[in-house]
């Protein structure tokens, strides 16, 4: 065997770099499916049957090919070897390494070839088995990206400061996104002031659910599995129907295209009861594991409004989220791992609060927004943003433990994306790098944006007393927790100047509440 084609569960494109001069009289492709994924942290039951279901369908289509490839599935007690000639039952692996050491006694390649890994601790992983087997490991450059590590390195270089909106106009330069004669078309680069719209008592204008991918065979049998093998991991799998190929991924993206982006732009950061998917893609699973590339996508975004099917405001809000802030949260996690997962800039230490886990509080948004996320392994932006993000910011967790919950319980959870996400953007752990602020609001800004606090028992207006709102309470314990360093930051002032109208009996007030909430017999809900 010449090369021995490494593919990881994000890594499912065909048109990967790694398969570049594959000759499948020569090289082979080894896939393994290992225990220590599910349960490094306690990944949900719907996110761990996407990245399952997807390998396994990726495997049939190199098969199709008449490629070798060689697979380790988990089974319901331990694994299965495919592709050495035999099914070969094994114990558990807990780590894509200790999987490839089982069959590299028969494989014997001359080298070994993949993509560079999406997450810093596999990559070390690999590199280090790699030594220890002395054995020739060729990182070959992710393309799937539209952004290179040195083209972010350049783009850093000289900055003080980094602001994601200068990189996105870099990007739409480069490639030529939504550009006009060397100039951003409408006149501007951002449209965002008019993508805050929110429904109003008559709740969101009509419209159709997104298209369903009703499991088959293989997604059946990989659902069967975690429901046994992970029976104590949290979520649901009764409604399942995530895009796991790249001919439903296509389909989820021409449904989207079709009966959502118009509205995208102006509701994007709405929320209403029972309402998970409103004008929202669900595209971002496809594209963390690669089954749709992001080019294809922008492509298709602008095609709608140069041929005047979609608004401009509504489409760059959305290719900003995929030119822009994607690209950019993996600039910064490669820039700044492995020592960004540590980061604490606020010096929170509280636990995760359990609710998070079951959805039982009395927070009427907290516990749509955690019902929706533990039933189908999706919230949208500002759902993770500024409901279950913000209100572990302000009662301040412990940001390695809310990272640790995102990329547990989310579908699209993949670490280079996920981390920055929580730890800079969501949870100012980073200390501004992410951010230009912290993300803090009290309910009032919940009741503006949904209709969460209709009929929820905590009024959004009272920072304390019985029927004080949680988010106000902490929101105004927050200001006064971090006083000091907020008066530092411009874009804090007026918040921070708000703290004026609050003398001393009513500052008292507010702290004690909040330690009453984050006593582990008071929390909301218990």
């Amino acid at each position: 065997m010449r090369n021995l084609i490494i593919i990881l569960g994000d890594q499912l494109n065909a048109d990967s770099a790694a398969f570049d001069d594959f000759d499948p009289g020569l090289d082979a492709v080894v896939m393994a499916e290992v225990a220590g994924e599910s349960t490094k942290v306690w990944s949900s039951k719907p996110r761990t049957v996407v990245f399952l279901s997807a390998m396994r369908h990726f495997r049939e289509a190199l098969r199709s090919r008449r490629w070798k490839v060689f697979y380790r599935e988990l089974s319901k007690e331990g694994g299965v070897w495919q592709g050495t000639g035999r099914k070969s039952k094994v114990s558990a692996a807990e780590s894509f390494t200790e999987a490839l050491a089982e069959v590299m006694t028969q494989l014997k390649p001359a080298k070994w070839v993949m993509v560079d890994p999406g997450e810093w601790s596999v990559r070390e992983e690999i590199q280090r088995s790699a030594l220890a087997a002395a054995m020739d490991l060729e990182l070959r450059e992710d393309r799937h990206f539209l952004c290179s590590h040195q083209q972010f390195k350049a783009h850093t270089e000289g900055r003080k400061q980094l602001r994601m909106e200068f990189f996105y106009r870099e990007m739409r330069q480069r490639h030529d996104v939504l550009m006009d004669q060397g100039k951003p078309a409408g006149g501007t680069w951002n449209f965002d002031g008019e993508n805050r719209g929110s429904f109003g008592r008559e709740g969101p204008p009509a419209h159709l659910p997104p298209r369903r991918f009703t499991p088959d065979t293989i997604t059946q049998e990989v659902i069967a599995m975690v429901e046994e093998r992970f029976a104590s991991h949290p979520g649901k799998l009764a409604e399942f129907d995530w895009p796991v190929t790249p001919e439903d991924a296509e389909a989820a993206l021409d449904d989207f295209m079709k009966l959502r982006l118009t509205a995208f732009g102006t509701w994007q950061d709405a929320m209403w009861t029972a309402e998970p998917w409103l004008f929202h893609s669900r595209l971002s699973v496809a594209m963390n594991l690669k089954l749709l590339d992001p080019r294809r996508v922008i492509a298709a975004a602008e095609t709608e409004w140069s041929q005047g099917r979609a608004p401009l405001a509504a489409v760059e809000g959305f290719i900003r989220q995929i030119l822009g802030w994607r690209e950019y949260v993996r600039g910064i996690y490669w820039q700044r791992m492995p020592g960004y997962l540590g980061l604490n800039a606020l010096g929170a230490d509280q636990p995760l609060p359990d609710f998070y886990w079951t959805g039982d509080t009395g927070m009427a948004c907290l516990r749509d927004a955690l019902d929706q996320t533990l039933r189908l392994g999706y919230a949208h932006h500002i759902q993770r943003l500024m409901v279950t993000g913000l209100y572990a910011l302000m009662f301040g967790v412990r940001p390695k433990e809310v990272h640790e919950w995102y990329l547990a319980v989310y579908v699209d959870a993949v670490e280079w994306v996920e981390l920055p996400n929580v730890l800079g953007m969501s949870q100012y752990a980073d200390g501004g790098l992410m951010a230009s602020k912290p993300y803090i609001a009290t309910g009032k800004y919940i009741q503006r944006m949904s209709n969460y606090c209709t009929g929820c028992r905590y009024d959004p207006a009272q920072s304390t007393g019985p029927a004080a709102c949680p988010f106000t309470t902490l929101y105004w314990d927050f200001l006064l927790q971090h006083e000091p360093l907020l008066r530092r930051n411009q874009r804090m002032t007026m918040q921070v100047r708000n703290l004026t109208r609050l003398d001393e009996t009513k500052r008292g007030l507010i702290r004690t509440q909040a330690a009453r909430l984050r006593a582990a017999d008071d929390s909301p809900g218990r």
